[in-house]
């Protein structure tokens, strides 16, 4: 078998032209997997969200590579050139790339417009690819394994399926924690896997030089309709919101995946696999049952969509990867020297670099990717995933040498490719295989390097492992007895508030979430969980008690909220001497930083550059519905001159945008959680149920906030996550502003936020202590003190200036008032308190926490008018500016 298809491979592939085209359109696919690479990084250091990790791998460099490759198997297995041939497989490609670029700008911008157009131009360059291989099968000649074109063709089928769930989830978020899965199952099993395991079925026993047993072919036909019969049914679970119809048809889907499992076997028990490409493809598909495994049992134990949703994702990137990537590059590794090097020859050189280090790498990428999957540090996380990704890098680096050694050597030929002798199709069987003590080599290596990655992930945070860092332990009498407890979370509290153990016991701790936002468990010795999504657990070792000591969450607010408890050491000796002094501690004592309150200067000039938040307020656009996507962002900026904190902000800012319109208009609002914690947010503007709208999101996750604006006023807006006061006194909060219909125009507008900073350490976030005693270290307009005292704002003598004003809070109220200045118009919470034109006049706008309202005023001649509120203190800590009157 193997003989006759080397010679179509060789005889096609003597034109330099058919090389040259090869070699062009798998560069797209090395672009693809590069672009991949920095995925890798960007979501590391930027926090972008998972999809970047999954799409494109495999919308952009696993989808190129199908539709190159799946169209040459094509074409050797019916013996028949497609119709449209090498240009019509170019500009399918080329529609997909445009196709695939937009989808992956589109979401990286919240641009659904964008995913729908580029989603829709992939869909067309699948129809078309799967319509050319059904007229190509239906001109070809019968052959052996002609049938395996169908696997293609439904392939393609099965993807336009997984298109739609794709752009149904752009379009409507609120879809996601359902229509993921479907999306998931249809294009990783569907799109990629039926591809994959239908070119399998010959490309496995030609990287081993092994017969094609007679029992294949059977196997081969029965296997697709279990496979998409497997297929269907999980997807048609998220559909018709039946969830154990996940695990049924993922059960069906490993059924047919065994019946091809057996086959390949019973070639590799013959041919054992000795190269790159053979370990490679062997491991791919390992991880891609893996995955099955692991989403039917997520979908049996988890208690919802949002549950399974959550669960999988968590194990998606690695899963993903250990499939697409590996079957990627070992068949790439393969098929590159024979199909785009131009001889047999040039194919030798070329696949013995691909081949180097081959069980090294092997080892590493696999090894790396199972022990990122176990309870880890972070930090060993990180390091664990550099090895993969070099592992990645290491491929394309030796596909582009062995591309140049390959070339080289076809020249040196001259006119005559097959003078040096005809060779087996890919690795030649005239070059052995490395041996044993080379391979035993390269896999110890690979392991030693593991574990270094491992324990420097450890060593650099070992109370992340478990490990305690602080109290004496060396002076405690062990009994050598285990104390294990379970700790879950009841709304907003531990549901053991006290945990006894007995003196020299080592505790153990299991942590459940349970509650419906992320949490973490930290002890005073140092020992904590990770953040811990909902439905998520964690053990961890606490290690052997010998005091009282507290535990806590740390993620902001949730502590002062309640989400503490004590751990009593039982029996414990009375600590007269300090031996245990450390272990009694709270979380002032760890890691205790600087309060940047300290560093307060309100005389200090800001930077040369500084550029005050805009507060000149535009006027309401023409358009009747306003569509805006809010990104949560968690920024570290200056609220004061020398003052920086890391604040939470919807779209980047604090406030956040502003957004205008009149009443009637629609307002639909995307929300997307770009964060590290749970967010929500809530428009008093908009009249709703607050359950689904106002819910909290995760990590990752977006909703869709749709209102009709009944009311004038100037309306906030904020995230209502709890502890609530800790959101918005970090930064998440707006305006919404909904003109008065009889709103008379005026020659400036501005807009002033009035919100309290409660500092933490210098780029840390607020303190949640202060937030509770209402002592703000600063109060700030549009989100930084007395940046209009430094750089005010602009009036001219005359003009009628118009300034709204709405008090954020969380806690304090406000009075604006204009020094020098006398309002004749009034407007609070929804109505005219003072008209223009009214004999009275107004000297201040009082407002609560969440009121608003605006007033106007004539600067009757030049000069500097400052505004304050007339809170004084509040004022004198930084809630003040100054109009320039010209």
């Amino acid at each position: 078998m193997d003989t006759a298809l080397s010679r179509s491979h060789y005889a096609r592939s003597r034109t330099v032209s058919r090389r040259d085209w090869y070699l062009a359109t798998n560069a797209i696919v090395l672009a693809w997997i590069l672009l991949a690479l920095i995925a890798v990084g960007v979501h590391r250091f930027v926090d972008q969200p998972l999809w970047l990790l999954v799409h494109v791998p495999l919308l952009g460099a696993a989808t190129a590579a199908i539709l190159i490759w799946s169209q040459h198997f094509a074409d050797t297995l019916l013996r028949r050139p497609p119709p449209g041939g090498r240009v019509g497989l170019g500009v399918r490609l080329g529609l997909h790339t445009v196709g695939a670029a937009l989808v992956v700008t589109g979401v990286l911008t919240a641009t659904t417009p964008l995913v729908v157009v580029g989603a829709s131009i992939v869909a067309v360059a699948i129809l078309a690819h799967g319509v050319i291989l059904v007229l190509q099968s239906r001109r070809a000649l019968p052959t052996r394994f002609g049938p395996l074109a169908r696997y293609y063709v439904a392939a393609s089928v099965v993807f336009l399926f997984g298109i739609g769930a794709g752009v149904a989830l752009a379009v409507d978020p609120s879809l996601v924690d359902r229509l993921v899965t479907a999306h998931l199952v249809l294009n990783v099993y569907g799109w990629i896997g039926l591809t994959v395991l239908g070119t399998l079925v010959l490309l496995w026993p030609t990287v081993l030089h092994a017969r094609v047993p007679p029992t294949t072919d059977a196997a081969s036909r029965r296997a697709l309709p279990v496979l998409v019969a497997g297929i269907l049914v999980t997807a048609a679970g998220p559909v018709v919101d039946v969830r154990m119809l996940v695990p049924v048809g993922m059960a069906v889907w490993i059924g047919g995946a065994g019946l091809l499992a057996v086959e390949g076997w019973r070639e590799a028990w013959t041919m054992p696999p000795g190269t790159f490409a053979g370990w490679s493809l062997a491991a791919g598909f390992g991880w891609l049952v893996v995955a099955a495994v692991a989403l039917g049992a997520q979908s049996v134990i988890a208690p919802d969509w949002a549950g399974l949703r959550a669960g999988y994702l968590a194990m998606l990137g690695p899963l993903v990867v250990g499939f697409t990537v590996q079957v990627l590059t070992g068949a790439l590794s393969y098929l590159l020297p024979v199909v785009a090097l131009g001889s047999p020859a040039a194919a030798k050189a070329g696949a013995e670099v691909l081949d180097a280090a081959a069980a090294f790498r092997v080892t590493a990428f696999n090894g790396a990717l199972l022990l990122y999957l176990l309870p880890m540090p972070s930090l060993a996380r990180v390091l664990l995933s550099f090895v993969a990704v070099g592992v990645v890098v290491a491929f394309v680096v030796l596909a582009i040498r062995a591309v140049v050694v390959g070339r080289r050597v076809r020249r040196s030929e001259g006119a005559d490719p097959d003078r040096t002798g005809r060779v087996a199709l890919g690795m030649p069987s005239a070059t052995p295989p490395p041996a044993p003590s080379r391979r035993a080599r390269g896999v110890i290596a690979a392991l030693g390097l593991l574990a270094l990655s491992v324990a420097a992930g450890v060593a650099a945070d070992p109370a992340a492992a478990g490990i305690s860092i602080a109290g004496r332990a060396e002076s405690i009498v062990a009994t050598g007895n285990t104390t294990a407890v379970t700790v879950s979370v009841e709304g907003m509290r531990f549901d053991t508030p006290v945990l006894v153990v007995p003196y020299g016991d080592r505790l153990v701790v299991t942590f459940e979430n349970t509650g419906d936002d992320v949490h973490d468990l930290t002890f005073a010795n140092g020992v904590r969980t990770q953040r811990l999504a909902p439905g998520d657990s964690e053990t961890i070792d606490v290690g052997i008690i010998g005091a009282d000591f507290q535990a806590w969450c740390s993620i902001a607010g949730h502590r002062q909220m309640g989400m503490e408890l004590m751990v009593r050491a039982l029996g414990a000796p009375p600590a007269d001497s300090g031996d245990h002094a450390d272990m009694d501690m709270d979380s002032a004592s760890v890691d205790a930083p600087g309060d940047a309150a300290a560093d307060i200067d309100l005389e200090r000039e800001p930077a040369d550059d500084f550029e005050p938040a805009p507060a000149a307020l535009a006027p309401a656009p023409a358009e009747s519905a306003h569509r805006v996507t809010l990104r949560v962002e968690e920024v570290v900026s200056e609220v004061a001159s020398g003052i920086s904190q890391a604040r939470w902000t919807f779209g980047g800012s604090a406030p956040g945008p502003v957004l205008r319109g009149e009443v009637g208009d629609r307002f639909e609002i995307t929300l997307v959680n770009d964060g590290t914690i749970g967010h929500s947010i809530d428009f008093h503007a908009g009249a709703l149920a607050p359950d689904g709208p106002m819910r909290t999101i995760q990590p990752g996750e977006s909703l869709t906030y749709a209102f009709t604006a009944a009311k004038a006023g100037i309306w906030m807006y904020h995230c209502s996550t709890m502890p609530m006061s800790m959101h918005i006194a970090n930064g998440m909060f707006g305006a919404v502003i909904i003109d008065p219909p009889d709103l008379e125009p005026v020659d400036r507008e501005y807009l002033l936020i009035q919100g309290e900073l409660y500092l933490g350490a210098q780029g840390d976030t607020a303190d949640a202590e202060k937030i509770a005693a209402q002592t703000p270290d600063l109060v700030a307009f549009n989100g930084y003190a007395d940046q209009y005292a430094h750089l005010p704002l602009e009036a001219g003598v005359g003009e009628r200036v118009r300034v709204w004003v709405l008090d954020a809070g969380p806690n304090t109220p406000t009075s604006f008032h204009v020094v020098g200045g006398q309002f004749d118009t009034v407007y609070r919470e929804g109505a005219y308190a003072l008209r223009a034109g009214d004999p009275g006049g107004s000297q201040a706008l009082a407002l609560e926490p969440a009121q608003g309202g605006f007033v106007e005023l004539v600067f009757p001649e030049p000069g500097d008018y400052p505004f304050v509120t007339h809170r004084m203190s509040d004022a004198e800590k930084g809630a003040r500016g100054v109009f320039r009157v010209e």
